[in-house]
């Protein structure tokens, strides 16, 4: 019998597990594989549509009893930082961000170490190994760049780029309608520079400078402490039942 390819994407679901944002919660997930020449195009719908990219699966949450996990989009073109937001921006006024492609480095993954030890110790990434932060990053079929965040040196205005030691890292999706931040990291030791509320202001500033709408933070999930800060980026807008909904606090 002669097989064809199908152009449709299949979808599984994943077996119940214990939630990591909500104790006494369990979660379940839809996901599908982004693969081949239809990935980068599939990825922009999947993420519009609530989904989030791990290497080359695209997931969402399917709990059966919990609707906890919002979808959350920054509306990049309408965004003033607050005070405190302006605050930051100026305490990192002396750091450059270059967008760089998706390869590893071990520089990076000493600061990712430092970073999971510090801050997530008991999660479910703290056993990565270098070879699966390399995977992490490389695993990818749609247009995956790093952004690597370095001091600014006296020639920045010349290369456009930092020097010295690596401050932080994000791993970012270009998207036709925006940015989609799938990971982020930083040293643990620089708590003074806010450094992750750093990268997402300037993740809207590079999406308002390309002329597109969106910033994609993943998901905030009602009742999750950590997850509160991805609130404080208004406009945005939330996904829902009737679809992408504006909120503002």
């Amino acid at each position: 019998m002669t097989q064809h390819p199908t152009q449709s994407p299949q979808f599984f679901l994943t077996a119940p597990s214990p939630c990591p944002y909500l104790e006494g919660q369990f979660e379940r997930k839809v996901f599908t594989h982004l693969v081949g020449s239809k990935a980068p195009e599939m990825n922009d719908l999947l993420t519009q549509g609530g989904f989030r990219r791990s290497q080359n699966i695209a997931y969402r949450p399917a709990c059966e009893t919990c609707r906890a996990c919002v979808s959350v989009r920054i509306l990049a073109q309408e965004f003033s930082p607050s005070r405190s937001m302006r605050r930051v921006l100026q305490r990192n006024s002396d750091l450059v961000g270059v967008m760089r492609d998706a390869e590893p480095s071990t520089e990076q993954y000493s600061l990712f170490r430092a970073y999971l030890d510090a801050r997530h110790r008991k999660g479910g990434m703290s056993d990565m190994t270098v070879l699966d932060y390399a995977m992490m990053v490389e695993d990818t079929h749609v247009d995956t760049k790093v952004i690597e965040y370095r001091r600014r040196g006296p020639d920045s205005f010349i290369t456009g780029t930092g020097q010295g030691e690596l401050l932080a890292v994000a791993l970012t999706d270009r998207m036709s309608d925006g940015l989609s931040m799938v990971y982020s990291f930083f040293d643990p030791e620089l708590e003074e520079r806010s450094l992750g509320t750093f990268m997402i202001l300037d993740h809207i500033a590079r999406v308002v400078a390309m002329g597109l709408p969106h910033v994609y933070l993943g998901y905030w999930v009602k009742g999750s402490r950590k997850m509160n800060y991805k609130r404080r980026f208004v406009p945005q807008e939330h996904l829902g039942p009737k679809g992408w909904e504006r909120f503002e606090e």
